[in-house]
């Protein structure tokens, strides 16, 4: 498939772009997740004040917005890939974003055991989370690395 080449450099920088700015969501949400945790334990003004936050909605605002995005990036980096390359390049890239998108689907099927008391759906929760996290920080360096390699390209 033709297309111009500011259409062909918008696609080929939007996925690595659209990443990075999910990775900061996905912090804030950690965040936002570990004051709606704090809730449970916290008394008094402490409660209080963290309730009046709304972290528990933020967060699962945030987890929503998160699960389309890096379905919508998973899907546009290789859509963009393909188009650019006719072909796909298998290696640990792309094994991991497709390892973080089945997580992330994971992880989001178990709010609705946390929401009544789960306590193993919520710890397993949080391990998947953290898991992605860590999975993430890996694939924010390989993708630098990807996108050198293009613009060396030209």
């Amino acid at each position: 498939m033709d297309m111009p080449a500011l259409g062909k450099a918008i696609l080929t920088y939007l996925h690595p772009v659209m990443m990075w700015a999910l990775l900061g969501l996905t912090l804030y949400a950690l965040y936002s997740g570990m004051k709606s945790r704090q809730i449970r334990s916290a008394t008094g003004a402490e409660k209080k004040a963290l309730i009046q936050g709304r972290y528990r909605d933020k967060h699962f605002l945030l987890g929503s917005l998160i699960l389309a995005l890096m379905v919508l990036g998973n899907v546009g980096g290789i859509a963009v890939t393909y188009m650019n390359n006719h072909k796909l390049f298998v290696g640990p890239h792309l094994i991991a974003g497709l390892g973080m998108t089945t997580l992330i689907a994971i992880a989001a099927s178990l709010v609705p055991l946390m929401q009544k008391g789960n306590r193993f759906a919520r710890n397993t929760h949080i391990a998947i989370n953290i898991i992605i996290l860590g999975l993430f920080g890996w694939q924010a360096i390989t993708g630098m690395e990807i996108v050198q390699r293009i613009m060396e390209q030209g």
